[in-house]
């Protein structure tokens, strides 16, 4: 059984959290806003420095319901305070990357550079060729992003050569063996 609904969630001084009509939970901080909307079944209250998420019953569907809307709101209260980021390592030759304005350039050993724009709420560092940082306050969409820039190229098992997480391990293949 999981237990991680019934933790409560501290919420940190300079953060702002409105419960609206049909669980629409805002959560307001330093760096951002954030709103997500909680299922109608799920009680929602706060008291002081502390947000506790309660279910209406023992089924499973509550009980799936509950885990899950408490880290969706304890996520959002992370993001606007921390914020959050998913490193990605760049590997091979000729592989690189570069930052022009709002737009990503990606040379990936395609007949052209790939070009992507940064979506709303997320910013893309690249502090070297190799390597890349996406940004923002939304882990939802950070890891959406991160996820599309690496589905270029992702990591081939031979050479290992692709768009990579920092700290991925790629599972090498032996190539093949000659007479």
């Amino acid at each position: 059984m999981s237990r991680i609904g019934f933790k409560p969630i501290d919420v940190p001084a300079g953060v702002e959290i409105k419960i609206e009509e049909n669980n629409l939970v805002k959560v307001k901080g330093p760096k951002g806003e954030l709103s997500e909307k909680i299922d109608v079944s799920m009680k929602i209250s706060v008291s002081e420095n502390t947000l506790t998420v309660e279910r209406p019953t023992e089924n499973k569907k509550h009980k799936s319901l509950h885990g899950l809307s408490r880290t969706l709101i304890a996520n959002m209260v992370e993001g606007v305070v921390n914020g959050y980021e998913k490193k990605l390592e760049i590997v091979g030759v000729g592989y690189r990357a570069q930052k022009q304005g709002n737009k990503l350039v990606l040379n990936l050993g395609f007949s052209h550079p790939v070009e992507m724009e940064d979506p709303e709420g997320i910013t893309v560092e690249v502090p070297n060729q190799t390597e890349l940082v996406v940004k923002g306050i939304n882990k939802q969409l950070v890891g959406n992003y991160a996820a599309k820039i690496r589905a270029w190229r992702e990591p081939e098992p031979y050479k290992g050569k692709g768009i990579r997480y920092a700290g991925e391990n790629v599972r090498r293949k032996e190539g093949k063996t000659g007479k």
